[in-house]
């Protein structure tokens, strides 16, 4: 069994990795350096794990499926998606990405997990002893998964006709909400040109030259660069200096 993940902030990464610990599955984020085709052709059962935006996979993982969907023909899947409240087909979303007949999905499921954009006032932001409920409901919900995939019980979350809806009803929107924002990445006075932003960018999106930071006009607004900034000098999507940055959730809890 295989496990691979995007994870914009850290919460997909720690599903992905709750998992993969679970099973005993081999884990890679989709940034890594490796032959992914090699790796993917080398197991039967193939996990993706990602945060949902909008009902909308993140175009990181679309391309990445996009690249490597040849080898996923007649794979095993499993899908998780993260979600902050309610994406309704999160996870069913993701065999939008495959031809007919490609993968059997074995399972699917979504994780509440805490709100990483850091510049509203709308959903606030939760670390440290705030997460842990998060994590407690991920692990109860992790483990009735096993259990799940250990008796061959199949189980699809977001797959049934409400779900489609609900999903279809957000998704329609966030097309155009993504590309009009892929050039919106706002840096203020305090940055200090560190350049944790430029090396921390999935898309490789940002540059920084003797002016500052540049962007390639390619975000895909993961917030990665907005909750990292050490000046908090960095803003996407919404232009707003954010008060608390998103931390993530340590591996080791």
């Amino acid at each position: 069994m295989l496990m691979l993940y995007f994870s914009g902030t850290g919460n997909s990464k720690y599903i992905a990795h709750l998992f993969s610990q679970k099973v005993g599955a081999k884990c890679y984020s989709i940034e890594e350096k490796i032959d992914f085709k090699k790796v993917i052709e080398k197991h039967d059962i193939i996990a993706f794990c990602y945060p949902i935006y909008g009902s909308y996979v993140p175009r990181i993982m679309r391309n990445f499926v996009s690249e490597n969907v040849e080898k996923l023909k007649h794979k095993k899947l499993i899908i998780f998606c993260t979600q902050l409240m309610f994406s309704g087909d999160g996870a069913r979303a993701f065999t939008d990405l495959l031809p007919d007949g490609y993968g059997k999905v074995i399972y699917a499921e979504h994780f509440n997990m805490p709100n990483n954009i850091c510049n509203t006032s709308i959903f606030p932001i939760k670390n440290d002893e705030k997460t842990r409920k998060y994590v407690k409901s991920a692990n109860i919900k992790m483990n009735r998964i096993c259990e799940d995939l250990e008796k061959g019980k199949i189980k699809k979350r977001g797959f049934n006709k409400i779900s489609n809806l609900l999903g279809k009803s957000q998704s329609s929107y966030w097309p155009a909400i993504e590309e009009k924002n892929k050039s919106s990445v706002k840096v203020d006075e305090d940055c200090i040109k560190c350049g944790l932003c430029v090396k921390l960018c999935p898309m490789k999106n940002l540059n920084l030259d003797t002016n500052g930071i540049l962007q390639n006009d390619d975000c895909i607004l993961c917030y990665r660069c907005v909750n990292a900034c050490p000046k908090k000098a960095i803003t996407v999507l919404i232009n707003k200096k954010p008060k608390e940055q998103y931390k993530g959730i340590n591996l080791s809890k």
